[in-house]
């Protein structure tokens, strides 16, 4: 069994092996013709219990053999220019290669002496991250897995500078759209889902400030602390984008930490076109930024920023095998004195090889590219008389519902878009997403291909209408 160990004596082999490996999801990238195959989960599962892992088949390629018939083949591709669902971005080559490197070196990410270089190459990433975003020089930060991550950092760093022993009286202020996280946040730092203030928002599903003052104010009278405020840089559902600079100065006023969840919008640091979108970012406490997202990164590749490195320390503990207090004063860079985490991936090595080859301009390009394609299908879904479009997207997300010329029952309506959205899926000719506006269910477009068109966008608006009318006109025959 030795001579499967990645070493010396075994790279030839471990070249065999991963370029068989590459030739089976290049020929798959070239075939693939849609999003999906449409496969059920009642169809896909029997083939998986069937697998005894007990008994290896001792063959590489029989081995990517069985994987077309469990993954491959039925895998939901991202990078198909009829994705429309979630926020999953299609993936840059450079990128790809960064993760081939560093999961096989294998470095790990919590000390100096299991990463070496890896370790600087984050630290420039996170000053590099933290200069877009105009945090100043005490800023730093570090890589995690994700936006939910980042988010339970912050909050965590904010709950500890508020510097109240009776977390009763902690409240965290975020809008009515924000990320789920926030909430979950809450919770897992013992503050509890009420200790979270919903603050509505307005037409263009931006938080009112007005009614986030009144929130601050109220929570001064009654005695209680205002932990922090949750703005956020491209909502998930409609790609809103909170007004920063009022949110700062309310900060500023009540002594609150702002926290900016940038998990979505973080593609703003390198567009051409739309920086300007994420002015007053530069006076957070903290920031979420996604680069799996809008920097078409492979998750994951996540990191949470700080205007003020110290507050670091309250997500350090120190470990005599791991990373004594001595080595502080020694100056050796131990990054696991920043996460949560301890074992950590090199995610950062993703980042890096895509910006030396690329740059950011060339990450801003494709992101300035999805936005404008948002702005093509703003205008079609605004011309068509078949939808109702929520708002004008700031980023790359459209919200919208199939409005019946017959059917006046909301009910009814809802159950259409819910059919029609199934049914789409079920084809595996294209797939979108779904979320409640109102108390009504709507469709939602998260575009992240450069590659998708405004062809792409007219073609699944027309087959959704397809599927909406069948099942309607299902319903009438079973009423009558």
């Amino acid at each position: 069994m030795r001579s499967h160990l990645l070493n010396d004596t075994t790279a030839e082999q471990y070249r065999r092996s991963v370029t068989e490996g590459v030739e089976r999801v290049a020929a798959k990238l070239a075939t693939t013709r849609s999003p999906f195959t449409g496969v059920t989960v009642d169809a896909l599962a029997p083939a998986i219990e069937r697998i005894d892992l007990d008994q290896p088949l001792h063959d590489t390629t029989a081995v990517l053999d069985e994987l077309e018939d469990v993954y491959l083949r039925d895998a939901i591709y991202f990078h198909h220019p009829r994705y429309l669902a979630h926020l999953n971005c299609p993936v840059v080559i450079p990128a790809v290669l960064g993760e081939a490197i560093l999961s096989a070196v294998n470095s790990s990410l919590d000390t100096w002496d299991q990463s070496a270089g890896g370790t600087l190459i984050e630290r420039k990433l996170i000053d590099w991250t933290a200069a877009r975003i105009g945090l100043g020089e005490n800023a730093d930060g570090v890589f995690t897995s994700g936006g939910s991550q980042s988010n339970l950092q912050a909050l965590l760093l904010a709950r500890e500078e508020a510097k109240t022993d009776d977390l009763g009286k902690l409240r965290i202020f975020a809008s009515e759209v924000s990320h789920f996280s926030v909430k979950k946040s809450a919770k897992l730092l013992g503050l509890g889902q009420d200790a979270v203030v919903s603050v509505p928002v307005d037409h263009d599903k931006r938080m009112q400030t007005v009614a986030l003052a009144h929130e601050l104010e109220r929570c001064a009278k009654d005695g209680l602390v205002p932990m922090a405020v949750v703005a956020t840089a491209g909502t998930t559902d409609f790609g809103s984008i909170d007004p920063l600079p009022e949110i700062a100065e309310l900060c500023a006023q009540y002594g609150t930490w702002m926290h900016v969840d940038a998990a979505y919008g973080c593609g703003l640091l390198t567009s051409l076109k739309r920086r300007a979108l994420l002015d007053g970012i530069e006076r957070a406490d903290s920031v979420t930024v996604d680069y799996h997202k809008s920097f078409f990164q492979p998750v994951s590749s996540s990191a949470v920023l700080v205007r003020d490195a110290s507050t670091l320390r309250h997500a350090t503990y120190h470990a005599e095998y791991l990373n004594p207090r001595r080595m502080v004063q020694e100056r050796i860079p131990n990054q696991v004195d920043k996460s949560l985490q301890t074992t950590r991936r090199f995610d950062a090595l993703k980042l890096w090889v895509t910006l030396r080859v690329m740059g950011a301009d060339g990450i801003g390009q494709l992101f300035d590219e999805v936005c404008d394609l948002a702005q093509e299908g703003w205008r079609l879904l605004a011309a068509d008389p078949r939808y109702d479009v929520v708002v004008e997207p700031s980023l790359s997300t459209l919200v919208f519902r199939y409005i019946p010329a017959a059917v006046t029952d909301p009910a009814e309506i809802d159950r259409a878009n819910l059919y029609a959205r199934k049914a789409l899926f079920a084809s595996g000719e294209a797939i979108v997403a779904g979320t409640k506006v109102g108390g009504r269910h709507y469709l939602k477009f998260t575009l992240l291909n450069p590659e998708t068109k405004a062809s792409d966008i007219a073609a699944v608006l027309d087959l959704i209408a397809g599927h909406a009318e069948q099942y309607l006109g299902d319903s009438l025959d079973r009423a009558s």
